[in-house]
């Protein structure tokens, strides 16, 4: 039985104290952002993801410094079709491989908001973002497949005899992510990635999204926060102390970035956080900064053993990796590696054990 992947979102931006504060933009902490996948790194963390959005560095550029930075902890790279050509991304990405030796894989990401799409020159709707992302991720794989020269005539893209001098680093590919909540994004998950990336809910509601995926052989990966502290008094008392003085500008301001959302993924979330009672819906799943934070902010709180059980919980279903963050960030990375993730790969090998004497 393979380990569950445990992935931290890298802070692009400051890395927020609040979940309920606007976002802290305008400055790039660099120094800051090499110390954090540092200590990543020390503390075992698998990958950090490499968030993009408009008032966020690129993680691009970020990406090709970092990993001259360090030498175990891997990349996801977030990106969206329709920002760069396939040709030129694949030779990026490519060039990463090399530079890194290999420590990159790729979140495609359809696309959230046609107000932030629109920034960029970008005026697809929501399936057509879906479609465009098959056709980018097919061609991709033809550059990583070896096909030189590759001509390409389709509704997105037109490719003329392209040939890249440098390949992907012994000639692999990355490991691909799908991210996204709606019926087209499952089948794209499907029928392109290796795992789909999707926003949390409880163990049970996983399990009925997932299904399919599962079924079909592609793996399954939860995007969410965590808050885990020595008690479960001590884990409440946090968030009711990050919750103190919400900023309620910033709080109308993620209202109607949601109302004028096509993201069924994002949609969800607020929609389980408006069914939550008093912002719970689980004894362990704590929704209250979704208003604030949108789909990843759902968050599991609680004891460093109940969070290592929840946890568990979603492994039974089906869940193989995770990708958290807290707040500040950095302090739940160290918690959770320090006391969680512990506790957490004991429960994975006697759930091993039984499995083993059950055969």
């Amino acid at each position: 039985m393979t380990s569950l992947r445990i992935h931290w979102c890298s802070p692009l931006d400051s890395g927020q104290h609040k979940a309920c504060e606007k976002y802290d933009t305008g400055r790039l902490d660099f120094a800051g952002i090499v110390d954090f996948a540092q200590e990543a790194e020390a503390l075992g963390i698998d990958s950090l993801l490499m968030g993009i959005s408009y008032h966020m560095p690129d993680p691009l550029p970020m990406i090709g410094a970092l990993v001259r930075e360090n030498g175990s902890v891997k990349f996801i790279l977030a990106y969206r079709p329709g920002l760069l050509h396939p040709t030129l991304f694949a030779q990026v990405v490519n060039t990463i491989s090399w530079m890194a030796d290999k420590r990159i894989a790729l979140n495609i990401v359809a696309g959230i908001s046609p107000d932030e799409q629109a920034f960029y020159g970008d005026f697809e709707d929501h399936d057509r973002r879906y479609a465009r992302s098959c056709e980018f991720i097919d061609v991709l794989k033809r550059f990583w497949s070896g096909e030189q020269p590759l001509s390409h005539h389709g509704d997105f893209y037109r490719l003329k005899n392209a040939q890249l001098g440098l390949p992907y680093k012994d000639y692999e590919r990355p490991r691909l992510y799908l991210s996204g909540g709606s019926a087209i994004a499952r089948q794209v998950a499907i029928s392109r990635s290796d795992c789909w990336l999707r926003y949390g809910d409880t163990p049970e509601g996983i399990a009925a999204a997932s299904h399919d995926v599962l079924q079909a052989g592609c793996s399954v990966g939860i995007r969410m926060h965590v808050l885990a502290r020595e008690t479960r008094n001590e884990a409440l008392a946090a968030v009711k102390g990050m919750m103190a003085d919400p900023d309620q500008q910033h709080h109308e301001w993620v209202r109607q970035f949601v109302a004028r959302c096509d993201s069924e993924a994002v949609k969800t979330s607020f929609r389980l956080a408006e069914s939550a009672s008093d912002d719970w819906l689980s004894p362990m799943l704590w929704s209250g900064a979704v208003p604030y934070r949108g789909g990843p902010a759902l968050c599991v709180v609680g004891s460093y053993e109940d969070v290592a059980n929840y946890l568990l919980e979603y492994k039974k279903v089906g869940v193989s990796e995770f990708i958290f963050s807290g707040w500040p960030t950095r302090d739940e990375m160290r918690r959770f590696c320090q006391h969680v993730l512990p506790r957490l790969r004991e429960l994975e090998a006697a759930l091993e054990r039984q499995r083993e004497s059950t055969r």
